[in-house]
């Protein structure tokens, strides 16, 4: 909608960076505005978070309203409807984030209404529809002709097109990425703040990405359109700080399946389009840890019957040793904050 006003004739709305502050503020305050209105309606319908009966030390919680991700979600949405020129990617970006969001949505629902935390959609369920909305994007990506070369960081050429196994690896990144955040929401406010990390870092890679003149310099990708869903990735920032000013503990509402999914593919998306899919190992890498613990966990206690951690995912095992949530939270906040500046060096460091 903005945009269109640039082709009106004013033009500080050609401007990519300008869409993107507005389209920060309005998710950010459309969120701080409805989320007290979602936990009021939701505390009537009793809409709140059922707690694992072995996560003692978070009974307390266990009235916290949830599916906060629907308002993060939908401000994202409407910020970049108004702000975005809506090629392509942008529509997918939205598509993404609003596919996830409905199987998480069926996820939080069913948990919600039968009072267990165990209750929601199978895991194999749960895969099944990640993997078809994965396979979707992907596969439009494809077929519309998106560039299918695969780079790893520090290196500045592809190692190698991917040609139609693309549509498998980046279903996989989609689906891998969506899984991790929400293996990571399990404190107050510890999946929020990575996010944003990872979106901020992934915002300047699309911004680069985008622009004909940065992307030859720095030896980056270059993609006619791709600079659009830096808007998006600012709404979603946005909306996930107005999120955390309600969600920093002591929580007052979780995000829930419907938000954590939702956020998880939007920055596997992110990534897909930045060609940044390996880097994701350090963008998102409080999610890759989280998740490589529960592996871990798992695996050992199939082969050897040990458990390697006193609880996976991880964060519970630092709280575990003493760890109170704060510290477990601000440290592993640190620790995305390092990662990602890391990440975002290796635009020069090629």
């Amino acid at each position: 909608m903005l945009y269109h006003l640039y082709e009106a004739g004013l033009n500080i709305f050609h401007y990519i960076s300008v869409r993107a502050i507005i389209s920060f503020f309005l998710a950010f305050l459309i969120t701080l505005y409805f989320i007290p209105k979602f936990i009021k309606w939701a505390k009537k319908k009793s809409a709140t978070q059922p707690i694992l009966e072995y996560v003692k030390n978070h009974e307390n919680k266990k009235n916290t309203p949830t599916m906060g991700g629907v308002v993060i979600v939908l401000s994202a949405i409407f910020a970049t409807f108004i702000s975005a020129k809506l090629n392509l990617y942008v529509i997918l970006a939205v598509l993404t984030a609003f596919l996830f969001m409905l199987i998480g949505i069926i996820d939080d629902y069913s948990k919600i209404t039968k009072k267990d935390n165990k209750a929601g959609l199978l895991p194999k369920q749960k895969l099944i529809l990640q993997s078809f909305a994965g396979a979707l994007i992907a596969g439009v990506l494809y077929f519309k002709g998106f560039d299918t070369d695969l780079y790893i960081p520090f290196y500045k050429h592809p190692v190698i097109k991917l040609g139609i196994i693309a549509v498998l690896f980046w279903s996989f990144v989609i689906v891998a990425t969506s899984n991790a955040v929400n293996l990571t929401d399990g404190l107050d406010g510890l999946a929020t703040v990575p996010s944003i990390f990872a979106l901020l870092s992934l915002m300047i890679f699309a911004y680069f990405t985008g622009n004909a003149i940065f992307s030859k310099y720095l030896f980056l990708p270059f993609e006619i359109g791709i600079g659009e869903v830096v808007i998006f990735a600012a709404a979603m920032i946005g909306s996930l700080l107005g999120f955390l000013w309600y969600n920093a503990n002591p929580a007052e509402v979780f995000m829930g399946d419907s938000g954590s999914l939702s956020i998880g593919a939007s920055i596997a998306y992110l990534a897909i389009l930045t060609k940044t899919e390996i880097l994701l190992v350090l963008i998102g890498f409080v999610f890759f840890m989280e998740t490589l613990s529960v592996i871990i966990q798992v695996w050992s206690f199939k082969t050897t019957g040990k458990r390697i951690f006193k609880m996976a995912p991880i964060h519970h095992h630092f709280e575990l040793k003493g760890w109170s949530e704060n510290q477990v939270t601000i440290r592993f906040w640190i620790i995305a904050l390092i990662t990602n500046i890391i990440a975002i060096l290796s635009i020069k460091i090629r």
